[in-house]
């Protein structure tokens, strides 16, 4: 019997590295199903990802392999199950596009995530929760309470055992110490008229100032408030017949497309970090 993997590698660039891996994967007699590589000339930095088949029985033994390869060449690697829905939760307030849509592509076998539960500071979509059976957490914030909510949140996400968290129009900025708990398994997404039009009814200061062009960002959470690496960005052309509302139906459709495209990559194992910027082998 054979099964499916995805490795994935970043490590200092320097030339054998995949001959090295080729090669270990041909001593365990694995077949390469598909690879991609790039050498980054700015930070010196070497990338990879190979999905690949091989016998159940030498899965221990190249994994071991795999590992001292890692320590051989510096290497942070990855060694995940191909196509095996990776523990999502997912957080939102009180715009439901994003949820929604994420929910709608789960459940059509378009993502492979598998939901454990959504928190949110509003109520709004307990029912479209249990209409998908994720259980769905109701966690107030304030900010006298945020210390206390984050830590609740945090203790449901590792509870449910989440490798992934999705920001889907969560509209609480999450502290530093969350924010690193989270690194690099935290996914947001927002507009990109950032930092022109910053708070409530962006669409609507956008179409005053005659805006041409709408779009999104999807990035990982850091520190830096919506300043993480970008995974996935999108625009769409607008003109002057437009309404305010026309602009925010087609900002909303562009950050749940942008969104989706995000969360598939990364569950796919396609996004390395370079850094403050990503590698997506797309």
């Amino acid at each position: 019997m054979r099964s499916a993997f995805i490795l994935t590698l970043s490590c200092p660039d320097k030339p054998g590295i995949v001959h090295a891996v080729s090669g270990a994967l041909l001593r365990h007699e694995a077949n390469i199903e598909e690879a991609a590589q790039h050498q980054d000339a700015r930070t010196a930095m070497f990338f990879m990802r190979v999905q690949f088949s091989c016998a159940s029985a030498v899965q221990e033994a190249l994994a071991t392999e795999l590992r001292t390869l890692a320590g051989e060449w510096s290497m942070t690697i990855g060694l995940h199950p191909h196509q095996e829905p990776v523990p999502t939760v997912i957080l939102v307030s009180q715009h439901g596009h994003c949820l929604n849509d994420l929910l709608f592509r789960w459940k059509s076998g378009l993502l492979p995530i598998a939901p454990k539960a959504i928190v949110s500071n509003h109520r709004d979509f307990y029912r479209l929760a249990a209409s998908h059976d994720v259980p769905f957490h109701h966690i107030p914030v304030t900010a006298a309470t945020k210390p206390e909510a984050e830590a609740r949140q945090l203790e449901i996400i590792e509870r449910e055992g989440a490798e992934l968290v999705v920001l889907a129009r969560y509209m609480q900025v999450l502290s530093d110490p969350m924010c690193r708990r989270l690194s690099g398994r935290a996914i947001n997404i927002h507009h990109s008229f950032l930092p022109s039009f910053k708070g409530a009814r962006p669409y609507y200061q956008a179409h005053d100032r005659g805006v041409k062009l709408i779009g999104a960002t999807a990035h990982y959470v850091t520190a830096d408030l919506d300043e993480g690496p970008i995974i996935e960005q999108d625009v769409a052309r607008v003109d002057h017949a437009m309404s305010p509302e026309d602009l925010t139906a087609i900002g909303r459709d562009t950050e749940s497309q942008v969104l989706a495209r995000a969360v598939k990559w990364h569950t796919e194992r396609r996004v390395l970090l370079n850094g403050h910027s990503t590698i997506v082998f797309n």
